[in-house]
């Protein structure tokens, strides 16, 4: 029963209570963030800089595919909208960031 009691006491002043230091964290948080920077921020970027590539090389006559999913064809460009001919006749004005993808 004493040796319960001891167990339950606070540590004696200036004695190590066991938590470990800061300085032993540091490794594992850094390879979480390399884990997290390789697998999830960098091909997010990759994705997003051909996404910008794309959409600054179109040119007039281009089939494109909106991120609504209608199909036309670049008539005019702008700075920041683009002309599309949905169907013969028929062409909306649609910003540029809401190109999706370009047909070949």
């Amino acid at each position: 029963m004493l040796d319960l009691a001891f167990a339950m006491a606070p540590p004696p002043d200036g004695a190590d209570p066991g938590g470990g230091s800061l300085l032993a964290l540091l490794p594992p948080m850094i390879m979480m963030f390399m884990i997290f920077y390789f697998v999830l921020i960098r091909p997010q970027k990759k994705k997003q800089d051909e996404a910008r590539k794309m959409i600054d090389e179109l040119k007039e006559g281009d089939t494109v595919v909106t991120l609504s999913g209608i199909h036309g064809t670049v008539k005019k460009l702008k700075e920041d909208t683009v002309m599309l001919q949905i169907a013969d006749n028929v062409r909306v004005k649609i910003n540029r960031s809401s190109i999706g993808t370009k047909k070949d």
